[in-house]
């Protein structure tokens, strides 16, 4: 258990940025996995649609730090190439 106030301060800190992680990594996730179900169902235009959406939760996740510059490029590229 910390015992200075400062060390208290940075567990509730932690806590509501890991909350917050959480729900742009999830929503980022969840982005993704519905494009691929409607490619795989082959429902082109509709992933078109959430194609923005999908593109927007993934900047940012970059912009948080939850994934790196690059792979955030790469899942980009590779949701536009499958809606494609």
């Amino acid at each position: 258990m910390p015992i200075k106030r400062a060390a208290k301060k940075a567990i509730r800190q932690d806590k509501k940025k890991h909350a917050l992680n959480l729900r742009r990594s999830k929503a980022m996730k969840e982005a993704v996995k519905k494009i691929k179900k409607l490619v795989s169902s082959e429902k082109k235009d509709e992933a078109k649609k959430l194609l923005p959406l999908a593109q927007q939760a993934i900047d940012k996740a970059k912009k948080r730090g939850l994934i790196k510059r690059n792979n955030a490029s790469r899942k980009q590229s590779q949701l536009a190439r499958m809606v494609k």
